[in-house]
């Protein structure tokens, strides 16, 4: 087999459509899902199928086709752009006499080349892991040859020489390192749910411009970069938007069609932060084709996640690229927000942006007015910190009189974990 060789550089690319018409930007895509990777594309192969081989996921003549396509052009390795189960991934290997990637292989070693956290290695290990375990009827002799190739970075190649049971215990160490961090992140989430801090996260495709319109909002120097996955590891921020409010955001990692599922497992601690999160600000890219599909598949792994009952403003960027579209806010005859236009590159619109965020968060607060005992000092520091004082003044009893705004049920919890009773605390709505 070729790709006896440690060094693998060339690729010739399979890809195939099932629909029988060309889709030119999910070809584009991938495409570029397989330059991510660093490799250089020798070669290029499209096909239509009504439906996948059983045997070898392809025709036997397409095989023949990508056999003598690889060889001319000198390949290391054959790269699909659908996922292929363990036996038809092996068949084509044998009748090849190639390496053969599918598509889950490609993105798990994109993800393992942008993983720089502690917590983002050790998740795309496990997911490469939990991959790697379907593999292993293919035998350890063709695991060693493939070692430190495309498809496995990140575990390392220690993993790569180990037997079933190790593998299956490093897996489990994973797991219990990777919970440690999710149980790290649930009391970061409590204690800022008990400073009555909402989170927004930045959910979006791949390359939408999250992380741009992170570091412009945040002030932040997030890498940013007009490749696929340029942004794994989640970032966040404390943040100041209208009327002083303060706001965790968060950048999270950008989501693409049929996202293997081992990947959403593995990535639970970082999704986390996207089902907890207060509002999601979907993020779309104006001048990418087939817009509305990426919008599908954004809220098909929101879904998947648990996320789907959390609100959405949808962001529409990039319009500098676009000159027909301007900074705008649409909203629904019922006066609903629907749509943010703005550029994250320029900043021109994102004050719409903060806008919204604001009008969303604050749509159930009312002004109170409430007289609080010189007894409930901590209360008074609790309603200054989360920024519901709107003016005070003290009363001849040594109290305060504030003129708050916050929901009615956060003045109830607050009073309650002040161990003050409401109907003893004098205050109307205004």
């Amino acid at each position: 087999m070729k790709s006896k060789s440690a060094s693998i550089h060339r690729a010739l690319i399979v890809y195939v459509d099932f629909k029988n018409f060309r889709k030119d930007d999910e070809y584009s895509e991938y495409y570029h899902l397989v330059e991510s990777t660093g490799l250089e594309i020798v070669s290029s192969i499209r096909a239509s199928r009504l439906k996948a081989d059983s045997r070898f996921f392809i025709g036997k003549g397409k095989a023949d086709e990508i056999r003598s396509a690889a060889l001319e052009s000198n390949a290391d390795v054959i790269i699909f752009n659908c996922s292929l189960t363990p036996a038809q991934e092996r068949n084509l290997e044998r009748f090849l006499d190639f390496r053969v990637i599918d598509r889950i292989g490609l993105i798990l070693d994109v993800f393992a080349q942008r993983a720089l956290s502690y917590e983002g290695k050790l998740q795309v290990e496990l997911a490469q892991l939990e991959h790697l375990t379907t593999r292993l009827i293919r035998g350890w002799t063709h695991l060693e040859r493939q070692k430190g190739g495309i498809g496995l970075r990140g575990p390392g190649e220690t993993q790569l020489e180990t037997d079933r049971r190790l593998i299956g215990k490093r897996i489990k160490s994973v797991k219990q390192r990777i919970q440690k961090i999710r149980k790290q992140r649930f009391q970061s989430r409590q204690q800022r749910k008990k400073r009555d801090i909402p989170v927004v996260s930045l959910v979006g495709y791949t390359n939408a411009g999250k992380s741009t319109l992170f570091n412009y909002v945040t002030g932040a120097k997030i890498k940013t970069a007009d490749q696929l996955f340029a942004t794994l590891d989640p970032t966040l921020r404390r943040v100041k938007i209208e009327n002083n409010n303060d706001i965790i955001l968060t950048d999270t990692v950008g989501f693409i069609r049929d996202l293997p599922h081992e990947l959403i497992e593995s990535f639970k601690a970082t999704l986390d932060e996207i089902r907890e999160a207060d509002l999601l600000v979907h993020i779309i890219d104006v001048e990418q084709d087939g817009r509305q599909s990426r919008i599908d598949e954004v809220n098909e792994v929101i879904e998947m996640i648990g996320a789907s009952n959390v609100p959405q403003i949808e962001v529409y960027n990039k319009i500098d690229m676009h000159s027909a579209q301007k900074k705008r806010i649409e909203v629904s005859k019922y006066n609903k927000l629907t749509r943010v236009w703005l550029s994250s590159k320029t900043g021109d619109g994102v004050n719409f942006l903060l806008e919204s965020i604001t009008k969303h968060l604050n749509q159930h607060k009312k002004p109170h007015y409430i007289k609080l005992p010189i007894s409930a000092g901590q209360l008074r520091a609790k309603l200054f910190d989360i920024g519901a004082v709107k003016r005070e003044d003290t009363d001849n009893k040594d109290g305060w009189l504030l003129e708050v705004e916050l929901e009615e049920f956060k003045l109830h919890k607050l009073c309650k974990e002040a161990n003050l009773d409401i109907s003893n605390i004098e205050y109307s709505q205004a």
